[in-house]
This record gives structure tokens, sequence and C-alpha cells, in this order.
């Protein structure tokens, strides 16, 4: 799967590409070990310059690493400037990540601004114009203060406010709600307010996020605040939160507005609605003192109300504004009192029972006797409704024993057998402390008892439930449900001092013109003279008339390289300089070179070669034949003349000619299904003339008829993707009993799939189809034994096959052979006798493929290991091996 993920990473194609991305969390889950590869993965998906990748690449790196910050920091300024582009799930997942990024790496751009915040309404008075000019000088400090990388965050995140989907204007809201500076927070409210107009599941987490920020930020919604009034065709949980905001938005100049508002809610047929619209209503009278007493007496006319459920939230509403003043309302409490026979909702009578207890010293001759109907139907009561008789007759014993005392005793009994045994304890508890057992009558508890029951109570504070949703991240899960969530991750707090900014700061490639673009690479090396081109890679006018002339005539020279004849001598000996120059760079590649080569691939949506891992050592002059090769090529060859350079380390490394001619030959076509033409074909083991990445394949075409066969030729190619043919010369005429050979060029794409196509002869066509081992689809390689024990050290775990053969130490030459014979390889010398090692590298992708033999001595099994990156190769390669030592 891990290899998959690598050569799905290095693909051309930017969807394959990003369903690499995909996998990667998918492998993580089954195997965490892997973390340190998939690490690598992820650094060279977020390079990534396609906006289809970026995304999915984010998100990865999100599942996977989130703690690896270090990978964001190069990639931070080109993930800000493709927010725009980025499709929309991409967008939020980035958009979050660069939140957490932020709340990290820069500075709280709103410390020390709170105090000046506070002290605003002490300006007010202020001219208009003083006014302005304060606060234009206090957002130009606040951006001096900000970093480069933190505005470029703010401002292309800015025009996604305007975007279609919900998710990614959310995303910008908790950006700016988190990390901006606090006068800027307010451009997010008019998005917010259009995503009202949306479904109904959009508007519920709209206005949840709206209402956590409406408890800090009223001037945010205000001019917008009839928005948020209630449409009959809204649910009950969207009239909720609706009545959630106007009440946070509620000052002193809207609370008329809102307060009518409310006043025409209570007559709607929703009667969960309806008790929240008088519950915001108490609230506001708590909050706004200046309408308490206009709210009060509002809620004293709906006690009147033919609605008990009006009723009962109007006595709860209004025993809490009591709480908070009492002074002038005995009237009402009277009012109340007399409630208690028509009203039938517990929490209604047990608040009525609480506001008589607690104020019994106003209605002395009230209170006894709603104690004496309680008694009469205390068995019928609820548990809540108890509890408050309870209280209500301990209260009334305490301030007037004479006339309740056998009342308050009649209520204990009876609670002291009810089925609830929090109402047995309540009684237990207050009758020990009422009516002490004899011998403890001087108990502290008791002689305090009063002070206990009826000392003074706090009023209770009505704050919105919204309002400790700030712990958690804006727009998240955990916030919506006021809760943390699994998986949840607390935002990081700002660093007090900013990190180092110069961490992202990536120095753009630097473009080389050497000095003498058709200097050998042998003597290039020597030199040490460097003309540097800081030019683009999109720049049309980037290589020198010069190299232009070159170009030209490298490109005349390609087109023309099947034909024998040059017409002018000096292109000649450019070409042949050239070629010199591309062998030079085969045999030591260049870092730097790869470097520029990538970029480009990036820019043109290309693809990076799986070899790109793997190590190569390069001398300065090198970059000159970078510069010589990038300029003289397109696009496509700069990709194949990329992949077609070794994965060595070392310049040691170089291509080597094959030791072993395979002469055996494989039948394609007999002479029976040819009419007389048969065609049998043989792996030469030599490069092809057409593409380095060509396997040749030999043909032989026998004429058994007695007739001439005219026009022998490829036809039509039947191949997979990814591989190509190159065709051979055509045969005009092939006479009776004769027998005339063919060379093909076959790209199998480092595959074992056969290339199929139909060779047409004398206007018939014949279906033909070669199927290479995997043993003929590898290039020999000569290196060196500490090249080949630094690169099989790279090429561990599951880029490691091993099996065992029958070999000793004395067959040594034989296993020599049998490999040769099987596998297109060269033996590395080395100083063991013990240890045959055989490198080389697969013909296509340049994937090296090195096999070790480890003999044993006569009469025990010896162990082959295979090591290559492709583990299909490997395994192949490995059973081959293994038949072909069976028949030694």
């Amino acid at each position: 799967m891990m290899l998959s993920i690598k050569d799905a990473v290095a693909d051309m194609s930017p969807y394959v590409r990003k369903t690499a991305a995909h996998a990667i969390p998918k492998l993580y889950n089954l195997d965490q070990d892997q973390k340190e590869e998939l690490i690598q993965v992820i650094d060279k998906l977020l390079s990534d310059k396609t906006t289809l990748v970026v995304g999915s690449a984010v998100m990865a790196f999100e599942e996977v690493c989130p703690e690896r910050i270090d990978l964001i920091h190069k990639n931070y300024r080109k993930l800000c400037n493709l927010l725009v582009d980025v499709e929309e799930w991409g967008q939020v997942i980035i958009i979050n990540m660069l939140t957490r990024y932020a709340r990290t790496q820069f500075v709280d751009p709103n410390a020390g601004v709170e105090v000046e915040d506070k002290e605003q309404p002490f300006y007010e008075e202020e001219e208009e114009e003083e006014e302005e000019e304060g606060e234009g000088e206090d957002t130009q400090r606040r951006h001096k203060l900000m970093d480069h990388d933190h505005r470029l965050l703010l401002r292309n995140a800015r025009p996604l406010l305007q975007s279609r989907n919900a998710a990614v204007v959310l995303s910008v809201a908790q950006l700016y709600q988190h990390v901006a500076p606090r006068m800027e927070v307010c451009v997010v409210a008019r998005a917010l307010v259009r995503l009202l107009r949306s479904h109904r599941e959009v508007q519920a987490v709209v206005l949840t996020n709206i209402a956590s920020m409406s408890t800090r930020r009223k001037d945010m919604f205000e001019p917008y605040l009839k928005s948020f009034f209630v449409r009959s065709s809204d649910p009950t949980h969207i009239k909720s939160l609706k009545l959630e905001v106007l009440t946070n938005l509620a000052t002193d100049t809207n609370i008329a507005v809102i307060l009518r508002e409310f006043q025409t809610y209570i007559g709607s047929s929703d009667k969960e609605f309806v008790a929240a619209a008088i519950q915001a209503i108490g609230r506001c009278a708590s909050n706004i003192r200046e309408v308490t007493d206009t709210c009060l007496s509002g809620l004293v006319s709906l006690l009147s109300n033919r609605d008990e459920s009006v009723v009962g939230e109007s006595v709860v509403v209004i025993r809490k504004l009591l709480q908070s003043e009492t002074v002038g309302h005995k009237d009402i409490i009277r009012h109340m009192a007399r409630l208690v026979d028509k009203i039938k909702i517990p929490m209604a009578r047990a608040s009525i029972l609480w506001l008589l207890g607690e104020y019994c010293d106003k209605v002395p001759k009230i209170a006894p006797d709603v104690l004496r109907k309680m008694a009469k139907t205390f068995t019928a009561e609820d548990d809540i409704v108890k509890l408050q008789i309870l209280t209500l007759a301990t209260k009334l014993y305490l301030t007037n024993p004479k006339q309740t005392r056998l009342l308050c005793q009649y209520v204990y009994n009876l609670a002291k057998y009810d089925t609830n045994y929090d109402i047995r304890d309540r009684a237990r508890l207050t009758r020990a402390l009422v009516f002490p057992p004899q011998g403890h009558e001087d108990n502290k508890l008791a002689r305090h008892a009063k002070k206990i029951f009826l000392a003074t109570k706090p009023p209770p504070i009505q704050q919105s439930s919204f309002k400790d949703r700030d712990q958690f991240q804006l727009s998240t899960l955990s916030h919506l449900i006021n809760a943390r969530a699994a998986g949840y991750q607390d935002l990081p707090d700002f660093p007090p001092e900013a990190p180092d900014p110069s961490v992202r700061c990536v120095e753009v490639p630097v473009i080389v013109a050497p000095e003498h673009h058709h200097r050998p690479a042998y003597q290039s090396r020597g030199s040490k003279q460097k003309s540097h081109k800081p030019t683009s890679f999109y720049s049309d006018d980037e290589s020198s008339p010069g190299d232009e002339s070159d170009e030209s005539d490298s490109d005349s020279s390609d087109s023309d390289s099947d034909s024998s004849d040059e017409d002018d001598e000096s292109e000649s000996e450019e070409e042949e300089e050239e070629e010199e120059e591309v062998k030079g760079k085969k045999k030591g590649g260049s870092s730097h070179r790869k470097k520029i080569t990538m970029k480009h691939e990036s820019q043109s949506s290309g693809t990076n070669d799986s070899d790109s891992d793997s190590d190569s050592s390069s001398d300065s002059s090198s970059d000159d034949d970078s510069e010589s090769e990038s300029s003289s090529t397109s696009e496509g060859e700069v990709v194949k003349k990329k992949k077609a350079s070794l994965p060595s380390p070392g310049a040691s490394i170089q291509p080597a000619s094959a030791k072993y001619i395979p002469v055996a030959t494989q039948e394609l076509l007999n002479r029976i299904s040819g009419s007389g033409l048969a065609v049998a074909c043989r792996f030469t083991r030599s490069p092809h003339l057409y593409s380095p990445r060509m396997t040749s394949v030999e043909l032989s075409f026998t004429n058994s008829g007695a007739d001439e066969i005219r026009d022998i030729s490829v036809a039509t190619k039947k191949l997979a993707p990814g591989m190509a043919l190159h065709e051979f010369a055509g045969i005009a005429v092939l006479a009776p009993n004769a027998t005339l050979c063919g060379t093909l060029g076959i790209d199998f794409n480092d595959t074992t799939q056969p290339a199929a196509f139909d060779l047409a002869s004398g206007g018939r066509s014949f279906g033909l189809s070669i199927t290479a081992p995997v043993g003929e689809l590898l290039m020999p390689l000569a290196m060196s034994e500490a090249d080949f024990n630094l690169n099989q050290s790279k090429l561990r775990g599951m880029n490691e096959l091993s099996g065992s053969v029958l070999a000793s130490q004395d067959a040594a030459s034989a296993v020599v052979d049998k490999i040769y014979e099987t596998a297109n390889l060269l033996q590395v010398q080395t100083s063991s006798t013990t240890t045959l090692k055989f490198g080389g590298q697969t013909a296509s992708g340049k994937t090296l493929v090195l096999v070790s033999v480890l003999l044993s001595e006569s009469g025990q099994e010896s162990c082959v290991t295979v090591n290559c990156e492709k583990m299909v190769i490997s395994s192949m390669l490995l059973k081959d091996i293994q038949a072909s030592m069976k028949k030694m």
C-alpha cells in the first residue's frame, strides 16, 4: 500500500495525486508505524501547486501529523494565495488549519486594546472628527503591529465570505473571530446574515454561531436586527435561536422594538415558543433596568391569560424579577397567591410557594392560608411542589410559630411516609432543625435555624446560555452541542512573542545560465565561473539568443535522428557535444537540476518520479549542465530526461552492457496461422536507439510458403496506458524460404503486461502479443560494493523480499550464470566469497533493483534477497530466480 501511494503521488494526473492524499489517512489508521514515511509523502504533496491536490494534502496533514507545524512554514504563503482557487471543501480544511497556525505563529492583534474598547463610551461626547481621527490612528497602529503574513491570510480569506458554500463562510467567520483584530470582525456579519435565507439546517448552525458571537459583540449584528425576527414558517428550534439572538442584541435604543416583537409572539400557537418568548422578556427586564417595571407590569397582565401555560411561565419569570426587586411589589405577590387554585403547572405552583415563603413577612395573613390549602392536596402534588410546601411550612413556623406549629408538624408527618426519598430526607433534615428531639434543644444548628432558612438570597443572574460557548472554537461540532466532542482540540493561545517569521521566507530557485553552452561535462566540472540569471521558468525570454539557436539546432537534430546524412557540419558537431553533455548528466545527476525540474513540472501539473527520493552527488559545475539541458528541451523532454537520470548516490554507478545475451526465441505467429508467415521474437538486452526507456525486441520473419510476402509492417497498436511501441522498419518483400529481422522498441512501463499490436502483411492482419519476463525489463548497472550497500540500506522493510534456494558456495559460478540468464543484471565485485551481489535498474522508471545471494555451506539452503521500490517487480523477480535455481 505504501509503495502504491508513493507511485501515485508522483503521477502526472492531479486526480491520481488527490486520490493518493485521501488514501494516506486510511493507511495511517491501519498501521500507525508508517507515520514517518507518510509524513515524507505529505511533505511532498504539500509542495504541490495544483489546486486540486492542495486541499486533500492539508486534509492528510491534519489527520496524520497536525503537530508538525514545520511542514507548513515553507508552504504557508502558497496556501494563502491558492485559497481562492481551491475547491470548497478544501477551503474549509485549509482555513481551519491556518487558523490554528496563526494562533501559534502570530501575536494577538487585540493585545492591549480591551481597555480602549471599554473606555470608548467616554469619547462619544467628543466631536465626530476627533473620533474618526482617533479610530483611524488606532487602526493604522494595529495594522503596523500585525505581521505581513498575518495580514496576507486575512486579506486572501475575506473574498470567500461571498462563497455559495455555507461551510466556507463559517470557516472564514471563525478565522476572523479568533485571529483578526476586533475592529475587523464586523465584516463577517453581512455574510452570516445572508446564510439565514438558506435551508433550516444551515440556519440552525449559523444562528448558533451568531448567538455565541452576539454575547460579546452586540454592535456587529445590531444593523441587521430585523433579519432575526421570527417567521411563522420557522420551526421551533429556529424560533428559539432567533429569540436568543434578539435578547443578546437588546440595548437601551432598540428595546422598545424588541419588546413589541415579543408581545406578538405570545399569541402564537406554539406553546414551547411562547414560553421562550416570556423568558426572553424576563431576561430583557433583568438586563436593562430602565424597562424592568414595564416588563413586570406586562407579565402581570399575562396572569389573566386564558392559556394556562402562558400564566405558568409568567409566574416563573415574575418570581425571578421579584427576587431582584421586591420593593413596592406587595400587590403582585398577593395577586399571585390567589392563582394557586387555578394554576396547575408544577413549576408555576412551586414558584408561587417559594415567593410566599421568602416574603412571608409581607403577606402574614395570606401565607398560612395557602399552606393550609397545600396541606390538603400534599399527596397529589408533584415532587417539586411538595419540596416547596416543606420549605413554606418551615419558614412560616420560624416566623409565626403560634399559628402554624400544628400545620407544620402535619406536613412533616405527610412527607415522612412519601414515596420519594428526596422528600423524606428533606423532611427529616428540617424536622431535626425546627423540632429538635428531647435533650438536643441546645443544638447550635437549631438555634440558628431562622438565619439558615431566612437568609438573604442573591438575585438570579439571567444570562445567555451561549455565553460560555466561547471556550470552543467557532463553527465546530463541540461549539454546536456545547460539549467536548471526540477528537476536538482546544484552540491554542497566542504566543507572547512572535516566532521567527523568516521560516516562511522560501527562496525562489535561481536559474543558472552557463558561459560556455557547448562545453562538455568533463570540462565544465573544472570550471568555477557561473552567471546567475534569476528569471522565472514561465519567461519566454529565459534563454539567450545563442541558447535559442542551440535549441532549434537540437530540435532539428532530434527530429532527424533516424536519417544518416546531415547537411550542416557545424550542426552535427553541436549535436555530438550535446550528446556528451547528456551522457555526463546521466553519470552524475545534480540535486540543483532536480529542484529546477521539479518546479517546472509542478507548474505544468507534471509528475515527480519515484526516484526523486534517492540521493545523488553533484559538483558545483553540474548546474551548467542542468541549464543547458533545460534550455534545449521541451517540457515533456525534461520529464523524460529526469526519469532517465540514475537514482544513485555516487557518480561511480554507471550503465553497463549485458553479460549474457539470450538466444532462445518465442513464437508469436506460426506458419499455419500466418498463411506461411512465421514470426518469432528474442530479447537482445541492448539499449534501443529511439529511447533509453524502451526494451529492444528482435523479430524474425520467415516465409515458409512458395509465394512472396509483401508489405510487412505494424498496423494497429493495442497498448495499455503508459506503454509505448516504436515500430520496426517495414519489409517490402519477403522471398520464399527467406528470413529477415526487424527490431521493435517497447516501453513496458515497468510492468509485465503484454504489448499487443496487429501485424499487417499482404493485405491481411494478424494479432501479436509480446510479454516480457521481468528480468528483461531491467538494465545492468556497474557500481561499487559501497554504493550497493548504501542503496540496499535505503530499500528495507516493504521494499525487501527474501527467499531460499538450493545452492552452496561450491556452485557460486553456476549461481551467477543462472542469475545472468534470468535477469539483465551485473555482478558487483565484493570482498566476501559467501555473498553474491547484482545491480541494475528498471528500463522505464529507472528504479534500482538490487539482488544479493548469501551462499551457505553444502547441503543447506541459501538466501536470495531482492531490494526494489516496486514490490511487484521484486516479487516476480524473486520467483523467477528461485525457479531457475531449481534447474541446477
